[in-house]
């Protein structure tokens, strides 16, 4: 039986590459660079990084992300990163393929941050990313291949023009 991998804390841990979707590749292939875990960010950061990863596609990443920000935030915000979690996580299901996981995880994903749509905490456009989820979760069991996850990809906050 091959060993297990092990973070430092001795916690069991896949140290096999991923792909852009956070799926397992043969040990030795290329993957995709991870996310590290248990960064502590600033909400700013967060959503800013969490974006990028969205628009390049990388749904998966963008959930290790906030999970973070769920993880380490203050108490009161869990659930508002813990639901745009849900949300990466349901683009993550639609683009492998997963429409069942993809419209749980939406749906789910809308109900934990809508409470928090009269706030719009960090300028975070909640009514517009709970109307976003809606209309995917409604669309992705019409759709016979895998979409692409960047054009899946909501907007957190409007965009500033510079």
């Amino acid at each position: 039986m091959a060993e297990r991998d092990r973070d430092d804390e001795g916690r069991a841990r896949n140290a096999r590459p991923r792909d852009g979707l956070g799926r397992p590749l043969p040990r030795g292939a290329t993957g995709v660079p991870r996310q590290p875990e248990g960064v502590t960010r600033t909400p700013e950061e967060t959503l800013r990084e969490a974006q990028q990863l969205l628009d390049e596609g990388k749904p998966f990443h963008a959930h290790e992300v906030f999970e973070d920000a769920w993880k380490s935030g203050p108490e009161a915000e869990r659930e508002l990163w813990r639901g745009l979690a849900q949300l990466a996580v349901g683009i993550t299901h639609a683009a492998r393929g997963n429409p069942t996981g993809a419209v749980t995880l939406l749906r789910r994903g809308a109900e934990n941050i809508a409470p928090f749509a009269d706030a719009r905490p960090y300028g975070i456009d909640v009514p517009a990313l709970c109307e976003w989820a809606a209309v995917l979760a409604e669309s992705v069991p019409r759709h016979e291949t895998p979409p692409d996850p960047a054009t899946l990809a909501p907007t957190l906050r409007p965009r500033v023009e510079r």
